[in-house]
């Protein structure tokens, strides 16, 4: 067996299970989970009828790995439409089985295992699919930590020369899992700074971008490139998906974008990898990617939601309205796997413990002390795990 596997750490939930094991909950109160993020709004009409009308001839061949014209030009569409970003559909976009499945083909394509002491980098808390990638590519996870100071954003300047100097790859995530923090034009310009120095390529997480509370959509990665004259999006791919923005998680849909060399290699690694993606999922894509009407509703339905609960919570405990994606990142007294166990036991609702979602470098772990909740669910049982959490920590004082 491929020894890298032993390196692979616990998921997050298969340690909430451990954690919950040997309890009942209080059986006065209906479960509500608050842990995965997992969208549960209604799926959009329109798009499951492109879905089942593809059925009759969708199913008949082996779709490309690169996908169909159409789907590659929507896909291209639309990030002109919110970004006003130009790729090219041939060379510079790929579709892929939602953004888990390319983060992770992508570093396998991009890191050179066999290079000493080759290192990726990741947010501190993080995705933990940066690292298990990072690790099954034979490469290092340096693990950067982010600032609650500056609301969250990621302390680039605390990595040391001689880590960037074997850095192959970073990975953001903006807006970010699980802190919400969406990196501003500055940061982006340090990153591809450091990017031309020492030669990494940066891997973009935006699958969260189409969920936000300000005016202002977030900044994309793309868009910062052109932003700072690197329209070639030199050494940047940029990934984002459907499953938050149209709440099709069970499509498995999303793509990949920029640098055509890198591009071209990923198509090779793909074209052996078997991801090439269903024509009955590419047709229901098309259709998404080319709609903005329901992205928009399912936003406002978001900006209702953490409306409601946001102040809720912020008067009990240290929780702000994020500046986007659909966590609330909240720091708790005492030990937040104890703040979990014992919110599971006494009211029934699911919180995931920040310190499962970071890990300890440098003596600490930022996500220590801290829960997030994610707010997929309608908003009554939202506002119901509120009520409780604000019941269980007053009980507490």
């Amino acid at each position: 067996m491929n020894p890298l596997l032993q390196r692979l750490q616990p998921y997050p939930f298969e340690r909430l299970r451990q954690l919950f094991a040997g309890i009942t909950p209080n059986p006065a109160y209906r479960p509500i989970s608050l842990g995965i993020g997992e969208p549960k709004h209604a799926t959009p009409d329109f798009i499951k009828r492109a879905l089942t009308d593809a059925l009759d001839t969708g199913l008949t061949g082996y779709p490309p790995t690169a996908g169909e014209p159409a789907l590659r030009e929507a896909m291209a569409g639309w990030l002109q439409r919110r970004y006003s970003v130009t790729v090219n559909p041939a060379s510079q976009i790929l579709p892929v089985n939602g953004s888990r499945e390319a983060l992770f083909a992508l570093t396998q394509t991009v890191v050179d295992g066999s290079r000493p002491g080759a290192v990726v980098l990741c947010p501190n808390p993080f995705y933990q699919i940066y690292e298990g990638a990072a690790l099954l590519a034979g490469a290092e996870p340096y693990y950067v930590p982010s600032d609650p100071a500056r609301n969250f954003a990621v302390d680039w300047d605390s990595v040391p020369a001689e880590v960037w100097a074997r850095t192959q790859l970073i990975f953001t995530c903006s807006p970010g899992n699980p802190t919400g923090a969406v990196m501003p034009l500055s940061e982006w310009k340090k990153l591809f700074e450091l990017s031309e120095r020492y030669g990494f390529v940066i891997a973009s997480d935006e699958c969260y971008s189409e969920i936000y509370f300000r005016d202002e959509a977030p900044l994309g990665g793309l868009e910062a490139a052109v932003q700072l004259g690197r329209s070639d999006f030199r050494n940047l791919i940029a990934l984002t998906s459907l499953s938050k923005r149209s709440n099709v998680p069970g499509m498995r849909s999303g793509f990949v974008a920029g640098d055509a060399a890198i591009m071209k290699a990923f198509l090779l690694y793909r074209t052996y990898h078997g991801s090439a993606m269903s024509h009955v999922v590419q047709a229901a894509s098309i259709a998404a990617w080319n709609d903005e009407q329901h992205v928009i509703e399912n936003r406002n339905l978001y900006r209702a939601k953490f409306a409601q609960v946001t102040p809720m919570l912020s008067a009990v405990m240290d929780v702000a309205l994020p500046d986007a994606a659909f966590y609330l990142w909240a720091g708790v007294q005492g030990s937040d796997t104890d703040f979990a166990r014992d919110l599971y036991a006494l009211y029934n609702v699911v919180v995931l413990p920040g310190s499962y979602l970071a890990r300890e470098a440098r003596g600490s772990n930022p996500g220590a002390g801290r829960v997030r909740m994610a707010l997929v669910a309608e908003t009554a049982e939202c506002v119901e795990a509120a009520e409780r959490i604000v019941q269980f920590i007053q009980s507490k004082t």
